[in-house]
C-alpha cells in the first residue's frame, strides 16, 4: 500500500484514477466503490472525494482523460483508414477507459474538461473524412461529410466494442487487432480505400 507521504503534484489524483481503472477493466463501472479506491490508493476514505467529489465526477474524469487519450491517438494518422485502426488500438490498448467515455448516463454531462477532450477527439475524428474529399475523392450522392464520419465511426466503434467483449476472440485469434481492422476495410472497401501511414511510407 502507498504511504499518502508520496503523493505530490497530483499524484494522489492520479493514483485513484489508476485504482479505479483497474476495478472497471476487471468487474466493469457498476463496481466502483469510492471507499474501496481509497483503500487501494492507500489514503484516507475522503481523499477520493476531495478530487472528484463523488462517482459520477470521478467516472467523468476518467472520461476526459479517455477522451485526450484518444484525440492523441488519432493525430497525424495519415487517412480515414489509418484513423479507424488507431481508434481500434486505443480500445484494445484502454479498455477500462472505453467503457466508461460512451456512457453519457454515467457522466456530468456539462463537465468543461469533458466537453474540451470530447471535442478534440471529435475534431481528430472529424479530420478524417475532411481529407476525403480534400484528397479529390467524393462521396456518394446523397452522403455529406457528417454522415460519412457517422458511418467511419460506426465501424470502427462497432469492432472495437465487440472486441472488448470478447465476441472477437474466435476470428481475431491472437492477431493483432489494428491490423485485422486494417484488413476488414481493405475486404469491404477494395483498393480505393483511404491509404494507411505505413502504405504512404512504404511507397
Amino acid at each position: 500500500m502507498t504511504s499518502r507521504s508520496t503523493y505530490h503534484h497530483g499524484g494522489l489524483r492520479q493514483a485513484v484514477l489508476d485504482a479505479a481503472l483497474d476495478v472497471i477493466a476487471a468487474d466493469g463501472p457498476g463496481a466502483l466503490s469510492l471507499r474501496d479506491l481509497a483503500r487501494r490508493a492507500g489514503v484516507s476514505h475522503a481523499a477520493p472525494a476531495h478530487h472528484f467529489k463523488d462517482r459520477t465526477g470521478l467516472l467523468t474524469a476518467i472520461a476526459a482523460q479517455g477522451y485526450d487519450l484518444l484525440a492523441r491517438a488519432l493525430a497525424d494518422a495519415a487517412g480515414l483508414r489509418e484513423r479507424g485502426v488507431r481508434y481500434v488500438r486505443f480500445a484494445a490498448g484502454h479498455p477500462a477507459h472505453f467503457q466508461v467515455m460512451f456512457r453519457p448516463e454515467l457522466l456530468r454531462a456539462d463537465d468543461p474538461a469533458l466537453l474540451a477532450a470530447k471535442d478534440r477527439a471529435s475534431a481528430e475524428l472529424r479530420a478524417g473524412v475532411a481529407e476525403l474529399t480534400e484528397d479529390g475523392d467524393t462521396l456518394p450522392d446523397g452522403i455529406d461529410t457528417r454522415t460519412a464520419g457517422i458511418a467511419a465511426w460506426s465501424l470502427a466503434h462497432g469492432f472495437a466494442t465487440l472486441l472488448l467483449t470478447h465476441n472477437l476472440d474466435e476470428p481475431v485469434a491472437g492477431r493483432e487487432p489494428g491490423e485485422v481492422f486494417r484488413s476488414l476495410t481493405g475486404v469491404m472497401f477494395g483498393a480505393d480505400a483511404p491509404p494507411t501511414g505505413a502504405e504512404q511510407r512504404d511507397g
